[in-house]
């Protein structure tokens, strides 16, 4: 299940418990498919189970929306011990997402050090890095937001990624398409460090800066909350 689209409904859900008009009138109907490629009618046909959205439902995305905006990570982590089954994709998500917290050892997240070894093993244009979700096999970022990533990998002081175009390096975000042809233009490598990073034998964060949002969680270098998978604070 897509963590994005958990996000979004434990975010609809709280936004709609405290209003009650609204709130009576929603279902909900667990599928497995992208809702967006479904064609006219084909729930219809399928019929999936569809159940009432009571208290509990309400409560748990509740707690899980607010616990995700924190400044720490501590109460969505503390979330994985109570009963999330009225929502049973949530779980999963939610480890997904705690796991793009800093490893303990590598000092990136999964995301992260998924391109890395993807570079690592020859995928060296910025399209396998953010379009093969199916190889990348994580589902967090969107395509800008990769990009980023990858800007933080290749351009801080001890990089560990070479061949990032350096244009990059000076265009505004709010700039897709010239951002775009830049990565298209990229050729990628790991440096030597980047190849020790995926080793578990360097760990990035010591060499560069840490400056990202996980959910209302600022994560720098000195505010560094780490995933184990079991949460460590900084």
């Amino acid at each position: 299940m897509d963590p994005k689209a958990q996000l979004q409904l434990v975010w609809l859900l709280d936004h709609f418990r405290f209003r009650p008009q609204a709130a009576t009138k929603l279902r909900l109907c667990l599928v497995d498919a992208e809702m967006i490629g479904l064609r006219p009618g084909a729930l219809d046909e399928w019929q999936p189970p569809v159940v009432d959205v009571t208290e509990t439902e309400f409560a748990i995305a509740s707690a899980a929306w607010r616990a995700y905006r924190a400044k720490t990570p501590e109460g969505f982590f503390d979330l994985l011990g109570r009963d999330l089954s009225a929502l049973p994709s949530l779980k999963p998500a939610m480890i997904d997402l705690l796991a793009e917290l800093p490893s303990p050892s590598t000092g990136l997240g999964a995301t992260e050090m998924r391109m890395l070894e993807m570079v690592a093993r020859g995928y060296s244009l910025t399209n396998a890095l953010f379009y093969l979700e199916s190889l990348r096999q994580t589902r967090i970022f969107n395509e800008n937001e990769h990009g980023y990533l990858l800007d933080g990998l290749a351009h801080g002081p001890r990089p560990a990624v070479a061949g990032l175009d350096d244009e990059l390096r000076s265009l505004d975000r709010d700039k897709p398409g010239p951002r775009l042809r830049a990565y298209q233009r990229s050729e990628l490598s790991l440096t030597k460090f980047g190849q020790k990073v995926i080793a578990h034998k360097e760990d990035f964060s010591q060499h560069n800066p840490i400056n990202r949002w996980w959910g209302g969680t600022h994560l720098t270098n000195d505010n560094l909350w780490r995933w184990a998978p079991t949460l460590i604070k900084p």
